[in-house]
């Protein structure tokens, strides 16, 4: 039997299959971190809702305390009769600080200040500075050729309280009768308002207007040599949009942005400059100053370097600021609030006024600072806010 046995050979061995090449895994495309928003700043009715404090002890220097003191004694008529929407004064709160014959001397001006207000901080006192000048742009009184952009006047039919409710905001009655916003800048600028007889005059470049309406008054230097000063009458009740963000934000100019790189790059191509321009629909008019001027919000010419455009609802009308601290010196020194701006809303919100000229156009449109506001009050002020305060916490 075992004769008869067959040998089978063992299996021959199966040569080994390679092992299949790793797939490559793409690397992960990194998510990037997204950067933190700050939470917005709170929104508050006035100074005494932001809240108020005693500021520190005043230090003024001779010029600074000079300069203020005439802007403040320019700002008296206003103070003395005026209801303080920031709810911090009385009309009788500063006549004693008006009262007097007006003094001569830089360091009676200095003591004046010391004796007649007391420092105070509204919120945290964190200022936010801008600046703003006198432009003279080149414009003539009737429409010719190169000098064809209308600068219009108040229109009869911009209304500021709704008549159907009463409530305050500027508006139109449209053909039924409702009452509706204004019209916006591209409306304006296509052409509504033409035809009405409202050209007050005309300005030879768009760009110039523009710029003239963001400051709220001018010069038009005109084709003979004279001069045609202009000034706020009133504006169109669209929010005002700087186009100075939009750009930083979409990456068309390189930081830091200042107005004269805005203008070049609005130059470079008027389609797309007007189209940028039309972003912000807030829209200005204007009105013949034959005065002194140029003239602020309440009625008195503005000073370079010590008038400051400010929010009444927590600053003052005639109320001196003291600026310290500011990232760019320039604008340290003391101010006095004698007007207004589409733009300056909020606690500490500051816009300084540097005149008119190369120079001033210059620095009000580099400035861009932050420091401290310290508001200066009439004396007994302060006393009479924290009194009502403590009482109704009672």
């Amino acid at each position: 039997m075992s004769a008869c046995a067959r040998v089978v050979p063992p299996p021959r061995p199966t040569p080994p299959v390679p092992a299949p090449a790793p797939t490559p895994v793409p690397a992960p495309t990194p998510v990037p971190t997204p950067t933190p928003t700050p939470p917005p700043a709170p929104e508050y009715a006035n100074a005494l809702a932001a809240g108020v404090r005693a500021g520190p002890a005043l230090r003024l220097g001779a010029d600074e305390a000079e300069r203020a003191y005439r802007a403040f004694r320019a700002s008296c008529r206003t103070v003395t009769t005026r209801r303080d929407t920031s709810g911090l004064t009385q009309p009788e709160d500063w006549r004693d600080a008006c009262a007097g014959e007006a003094l001569t001397e830089p360091a009676a001006m200095v003591r004046f200040f010391e004796r007649n207000f007391e420092p105070v901080i509204v919120g945290d006192g964190a200022a936010f500075v801008t600046g703003y000048y006198e432009p003279e742009i080149r414009g003539c009184r009737t429409r010719q050729p190169g000098c064809e952009v209308p600068i219009y006047r108040r229109p009869p039919d911009l209304l500021e309280t709704n008549p159907q409710t009463g409530a305050a905001g500027r508006g139109r009655l449209d053909a039924s009768g409702t009452f509706v916003p204004y019209y916006d800048r591209t409306e304006i600028e296509a052409g509504v308002l033409a035809g009405r007889g409202l050209e007050l005059a005309y300005a030879a470049d768009p760009v110039d207007l523009f710029f003239l309406q963001i400051q709220g008054s001018g010069r038009l230097r005109l084709p003979d040599g004279g001069v045609m000063r202009i000034g706020y009458a009133q504006q169109n009740g669209r929010g005002y949009v700087p186009i100075g963000r939009l750009l930083r934000e979409r990456g068309l100019i390189v930081p830091p942005v200042t107005m004269q790189k805005i203008v070049a790059w609005l130059h470079e191509d008027t389609g797309r400059g007007a189209a940028m321009m039309r972003e912000n629909p807030s829209y200005v008019f204007f009105r013949e100053l034959t005065g002194p001027g140029p003239l602020g919000s309440i009625g008195v010419p503005v000073v370079g370097r010590a008038s400051v455009a400010v929010d009444p609802r927590f600053i003052p009308y005639g109320a001196p600021v003291l600026l310290s601290g500011m990232d760019n010196a320039r604008a340290d020194g003391l101010w006095v609030a004698q007007d207004t701006g589409g733009a300056i809303r909020g606690p500490n919100r500051v816009d300084t006024f540097w005149g008119a000229g190369e120079e001033a156009a210059l620095i009000a449109g580099g400035m861009s600072a932050r420091g401290r506001a310290v508001l200066l009050l009439p004396r007994g002020a302060l006393a009479r806010i924290q009194s009502r305060a403590a009482a109704a916490q009672r």
